[in-house]
Parts: structure tokens; C-alpha cells; sequence
């Protein structure tokens, strides 16, 4: 007899149809406009590589070659040179982004925070020349993100 009422009162269309109604408008909006609203990003995110500056201007980089020695996709080639005063600094420093794999083992091999991937995500190109990074273009980066970065590895250094 209840099954009977049920289907004669189509109760379970009704249920439907409140869960619809409700979320259409009380309940709050979940999706996001993207292009003009962009969701929240961890601070461990990995995006595109940047090579870091430190704050007087000089590069970080110390042409260890660690990162280069620790990729597994083999995407990092570096040449150095050593400069006036001794230190040594390098003259190329490559980023195949079709090959790399965004481990983040350059990053963790680094032993003066120079490269890092950073928090750009929208870094789409016509073609894969544009996907062919110089020492040039990481610095740029590093420069248009440093300061999401050190703010990033700032609340992640607790955990390294």
C-alpha cells in the first residue's frame, strides 16, 4: 500500500525536483568564472620554472649542476663559467619544458633556492619553439613571481 501512495504521489519526482530547486537558488554557486575569477593555489604548487635573483640584482644560481644531474626527463642543459672574482655563474642555463615532467627535483637539488617552480599555470603556446626556455626568460620569470615565491617558501620551509 505505501509503495501504491508513493508512485501515485510521484513522491520521489517531488524530492527531485526540492534538491533541484534548492540548489539552484539557496544553496551558494560552486563553479567559477574562470578568466576573471581564479580558484585558490597551494603553496606547493609547481607551474612554471623561474630562476630567483637575490635581492641586490645578482642571480642565484651557482652552476652546481645539480639540478641538471638530478632530472630524470633530462630537460635542464647548463654551461658556466668562472667570473673575476672566482665564483663561478652560468652562461646557459636551458629548460626543454617538452620534455620536463614537473617533478620538482631541480627545486629540491638546489642548495641556493635558484630554480623553482613557481605559480604560473597559464603558460600555453602556439608553438613548441615558445616551450624552449633560456636563462633570459627564467630570469624574467623570477622576476615577475618572486614575490608569491618567497612568500611560498616561506610557509613550506617548515616542512623541508
Amino acid at each position: 500500500m505505501k509503495q501504491f501512495l508513493q508512485s501515485l504521489l510521484l513522491i520521489e519526482i517531488c524530492k527531485g525536483m526540492w534538491l533541484t530547486l534548492k540548489y539552484m537558488f539557496v544553496k551558494p554557486r560552486v563553479t567559477i568564472n574562470y578568466p576573471h575569477e581564479k580558484g585558490p593555489l597551494s603553496p606547493r604548487f609547481r607551474g612554471e620554472h623561474v630562476l630567483r635573483r637575490y635581492p641586490n640584482g645578482e642571480e642565484r644560481c651557482i652552476a652546481c649542476k645539480l639540478c641538471e644531474a638530478v632530472c630524470p626527463a633530462q630537460a635542464i642543459v647548463i654551461e658556466a663559467e668562472p667570473r673575476e672574482d672566482g665564483s663561478r655563474r652560468t652562461t646557459r642555463y636551458d629548460i626543454d619544458m617538452t620534455k620536463c615532467i614537473y617533478c620538482g627535483l631541480c627545486e629540491e637539488a638546489c642548495p641556493v633556492d635558484a630554480i623553482v617552480e613557481g605559480p604560473n599555470f597559464e603558460f600555453a603556446t602556439e608553438t613548441r619553439d615558445e616551450l624552449f626556455y633560456d636563462k633570459e626568460r627564467l630570469l624574467a620569470n623570477g622576476d615577475r613571481w618572486e614575490a608569491q615565491i618567497a612568500r611560498n617558501l616561506e610557509t613550506e620551509a617548515k616542512y623541508k
